[in-house]
């Protein structure tokens, strides 16, 4: 996932570091999306924090509100962004990005002080693709059309969309959407299409002109599906994934947090 190559545990390190430097990370709850390393998931559960769903996200962040003064969200700085001011009535004035490839982030101490959500400057390269001139020129070519968007798209698409949502809900509202209804849908091409197809008596559009699928997502096919289960059947382990037992230990807490949320 290109989201989370964008931040790797030696920054998110450094990160928190600053954070001691500066006297807030005694205050500061960790939250990960899902869309994240295990080494960032277990810095997550090491550090008192979740993980998120971009279904749960409002959930978590409610919950890291009750534990502490401040969220450190990682990796998707507009999922954090989306839930922080949409979900939880948190202004864009609240908010402040972190980029680890500047000292301290390109952040002042009094700014990440005043701050209540600090972002990660990560996203996903799909989501945030989709722009404002894409809901404009879509309204404009199907007038009547409701635009619905996932929340790791900018903040700019998601304040002027009829509908916001995670992939569940995605599907949800079309599945329960009246026959006839227009929808053009910002989120991975793969899933608008499928939607498209089941519901043929709608009219779905994919949001952006440009076709943009996520390649990585890509990678995982019934092919090699296939081939790995054929080969486990014919007594060869292929492409086994191994994760540190520390690391595996804490990525769990923070996972068991996620799904003990209220």
């Amino acid at each position: 996932c290109s989201m989370a190559d964008m931040a790797s545990a030696k920054q998110v390190d450094d990160c928190w570091d600053a954070l001691e430097k500066i006297g807030v990370a005694g205050k500061t709850i960790p939250i990960t999306y899902m869309n994240s390393t295990a080494a960032i998931k277990s810095f997550t559960g090491k550090n008192g924090g979740a993980v998120c769903t971009s279904s749960n996200a409002t959930r978590a962040m409610k919950w890291a509100f009750e534990k502490g003064e401040k969220i450190l969200f990682l990796p998707d700085q507009h999922l954090g962004r989306n839930t922080a001011v949409l979900n939880l009535g948190l202004s864009l004035d609240d908010c402040v990005i972190w980029n680890p490839w500047k000292p301290n982030g390109g952040l002042s101490e009094s700014e990440i002080k005043s701050a209540k959500v600090i972002l990660w400057r990560g996203h996903c390269s799909v989501h945030g693709r989709f722009s404002l001139e894409n809901i404009t020129a879509m309204r404009a070519k199907l007038p009547g059309v409701s635009i619905l968007v996932h929340p790791e798209c900018q903040h700019e698409v998601v304040a002027n969309a009829d509908v916001v949502g995670s992939t569940e809900m995605i599907i949800k509202t079309i599945e329960n959407s009246p026959v006839g209804s227009k929808w053009a849908i910002g989120t991975e091409l793969n899933l608008v299409a499928r939607l498209a197809n089941r519901f043929a008596d709608r009219e779905i559009h994919f949001l952006d002109k440009t076709v943009c699928y996520c390649s990585t997502m890509n990678r995982i096919d019934l092919p090699h599906l296939v081939w790995a289960m054929e080969s486990l059947v014919e007594g060869r382990l292929v492409n086994q994934i191994s994760v540190d037992t520390e690391v595996a230990k804490y990525a769990k807490v923070a996972l068991e947090r996620m799904l003990a949320l209220p």
